[in-house]
């Protein structure tokens, strides 16, 4: 989906923007509309028929199941076992063949290259905000941490995350003659209470910056693979902390191969049901 032209679009690819639906066919149906390439923007692509595309049989797609990548990710009890049971479902119902990975690349590279990525496009992009006293006072502490971050990066440190993303990218299309689609869990952590600020702490470990938590959405994020996120089922029955609280699976493709995301997306919808029925929250 192009963005508007003002600020930069070259260096700042590390965005990509989507739409959220209630189906998948809502989805495809919004990029129709919003994808497609446009003459003042850089990197651009055609739009592939979305909408079209999910009428089409579904393929017998080899999945890779990264899990909590090899256990650099702290997760939540539960979300793993919930995802692995929508993957046997996927097998009986789709014909698909899930096969467990090894890490591809060492999660704290992926890390470093995203969080110095991040922080040199907030920093330089809410460059404006921070100068202004009076806009600044309204920022999040977070946002003042990362813009601050980002004005002493140094060029090396700039340079050597573009390195790390690169080796990633290439590392990825490799990956992709193995297997059609990867898997990552959609959250690390359960749905928390709206009053909590972030999730500072997993399962005893602690989450050393505001988005650590969320770790598990930067391998997608920092090669631009298009991804979606789908429902597995909830967590538990009811009774207990964790009682009816919804997880979801991320299932990604190579770059350009949304219509094929979507259309996998789609077959499962249709036969995933146990996400349909919100069982009493505990």
């Amino acid at each position: 989906m192009p963005l508007d032209a003002p600020g930069d679009r070259f260096m700042a690819t590390l965005l990509t923007e989507g739409p959220m639906g209630r189906s998948v066919r809502d989805l495809a149906l919004l990029l129709d509309v919003m994808a497609g390439e446009a003459a003042d923007i850089p990197f651009g692509r055609p739009a592939q028929g979305y909408a079209a595309a999910l009428d089409q049989p579904p393929e017998p797609l080899r999945i890779g199941w990264l899990g909590d990548w090899g256990g650099a990710w702290a997760i939540e009890d539960g979300i793993l076992p919930l995802c692995e049971q929508a993957f046997r479902n996927m097998e009986r119902e789709l014909g698909v063949t899930v096969v467990p990975l090894p890490p591809p690349m060492p999660a704290e590279d992926l890390w470093q290259s995203w969080m110095t990525l991040r922080a040199f496009l907030n920093a330089n992009g809410r460059a404006a905000l921070y100068a202004n006293p009076d806009m600044r006072a309204q920022l999040k502490p977070e946002m003042i941490w990362e813009i601050e971050q980002g004005r002493d990066l140094t060029t090396a440190a700039l340079h050597e995350a573009s390195l790390i993303r690169t080796r990633w990218y290439a590392r990825l299309a490799r990956l992709f003659r193995d297997v059609d689609l990867i898997a990552l869990p959609a959250a690390q952590v359960w749905p928390f209470d709206a009053t909590l600020r972030w999730p500072d702490r997993i399962n005893g470990r602690a989450m050393d910056s505001y988005h650590r938590w969320m770790e598990v959405a930067v391998p997608p994020a920092l090669a631009g693979l298009p991804t979606v996120a789908v429902p597995v089922g909830f967590g538990g029955p009811g009774g207990g902390p964790r009682g009816g609280l919804p997880m979801g699976m991320q299932l990604a493709g190579p770059v350009g191969a949304d219509a094929r995301v979507l259309r996998f997306a789609h077959a499962w919808n249709g036969v995933e049901t146990v996400s349909r029925t919100m069982p009493p929250l505990g």
